[in-house]
């Protein structure tokens, strides 16, 4: 082990890079060392997760392996059933389409049925929009009529708000942009602090896109335009690609950069490429994506972590949205970054348990505590990023 680490450390990180336009992506990364995951490992990782994670009768996901009753975030639980909805893309096997539909009666039951005017379930406006999200996802995958009437319902629900919990949505019909929550003690006066968080906005976009591809309602589309044009103004750096984390009234923008804001950023901008073939979204799609691995992804190359509880799953988000830039906007020089964090996420999983932890070069022991956030990252990235298929990728441009 130490002369493995020895290597990591001198082994100089060589880039190639090639013209993507407005910036420059990489096609390959440092040399890994550890052994190339499988076809077969994808199927352990998501069968593990699942196993030692998901409640076999609430069919919700657990807040960690120790867990007896708390479950994972609420908002949290949206992306799990994405990946099982990516779990089923990837296989059509029968088991993933139940599961889909277990996991989503199982959060239908805990959720108050997806009461949107329940303010104490509620309570924040993009814990409603990651749902949101995942239930237009969920029509377009299996065309069930109620999936799209609470996506449909839930946007509407934070755009305008709500008459029953009093708020007047998160739509800023003055200044722009989203709020990310209303005040709860008093909901029809101004929210609190005036932030509107990369979070809510991205999310909006994305949300409002996926409506509008399945309903072709062009208002949709308008909103879409609308909330990421605030966006990009106020929460996007244009020069180094990097996603504010807030705006609050005024004032600059809170420039700390985290993973699954980058993501949205660029499943936004290339949901709206993808529509208009306007060229900027497709450059900020990239400029976004490669901030987030020539800045964040560090020495290592490898995905960052952060140390909140529930940030784990952020790797989990961007595994969402990167794949769309790589396949639908023809960017296959990602892939290695993506692989070389999978190898380094599975090459110190859990050997007893097939678990792994949101710091990729640290091993996880069998005693260890994981939780559903940390344990998601690998799992969803394996689901949507093909292994190698030979001992040397070529990227053809």
């Amino acid at each position: 082990m130490t002369l493995y680490y020895l290597l990591v450390s001198i082994i100089p990180a060589f880039l190639v890079r090639c013209d993507a336009n407005s910036d420059t992506i990489p096609t390959t990364v440092g040399e890994d060392l550890t052994t190339p995951y499988i076809e077969a490992d994808i199927s352990e990782a998501y069968e593990a997760f699942n196993r030692h994670l998901l409640h076999p009768e609430r069919k919700l996901y657990m807040r960690d392996t120790e867990a007896q009753t708390a479950v994972g975030a609420i908002w949290t639980q949206a992306i799990y059933w994405d990946m099982a909805m990516n779990a089923f893309k990837k296989t059509n096997s029968g088991a993933h389409k139940q599961l889909i539909t277990d996991i989503y009666q199982g959060n239908h039951d805990h959720y108050d049925r997806f009461n949107w005017d329940n303010g104490k379930v509620w309570f924040i406006y993009d814990d409603i929009m990651w749902w949101v999200i995942s239930l237009a996802r969920g029509y377009e995958l299996t065309k069930n009529e109620d999936y799209l009437r609470l996506s449909e319902s839930g946007f509407e629900r934070v755009w305008s708000g709500s008459p029953v919990v009093g708020d007047g949505g998160s739509y800023d019909s003055v200044e722009g942009g989203m709020y990310w929550q209303w005040n709860q003690r008093n909901p029809s006066q101004p929210k609190d602090g005036g932030g509107k968080m990369a979070c809510i906005n991205y999310p909006t976009v994305i949300a409002a896109m996926t409506l509008y591809k399945v309903t072709k309602n062009s208002d949709y589309f308008l909103k879409a335009k609308k909330i990421y044009a605030w966006a990009s103004e106020n929460l996007f750096d244009k020069q180094l690609g990097a996603v504010a984390d807030s705006k609050h009234g005024s004032n600059t923008p809170n420039w700390k950069t985290h993973v699954y804001n980058q993501a949205t950023c660029i499943g936004a901008a290339v949901m709206l490429y993808e529509e208009t073939k306007e060229q900027r979204y497709l450059d900020e799609a990239v400029l976004a994506a490669d901030y987030t691995f020539h800045t964040m992804s560090g020495d290592m190359q490898l995905l960052p972590y952060e140390g909140g509880e529930e940030q784990g799953i952020y790797t989990a988000i961007f595994a969402q949205y990167i794949i769309r830039l790589i396949e639908d906007c023809d960017k296959p020089a990602y892939l290695p970054w993506l692989r070389r964090t999978i190898n380094y996420g599975w090459h110190y999983r859990d050997k007893t348990r097939g678990l792994m932890g949101k710091n990729y070069t640290k091993q996880v022991e069998s005693t260890d505590v994981v939780s559903c956030y940390d344990a998601s990252g690998i799992p969803a990235l394996m689901l949507v990023c093909p292994p190698l298929s030979g001992a040397n990728e070529a990227v053809d441009r």
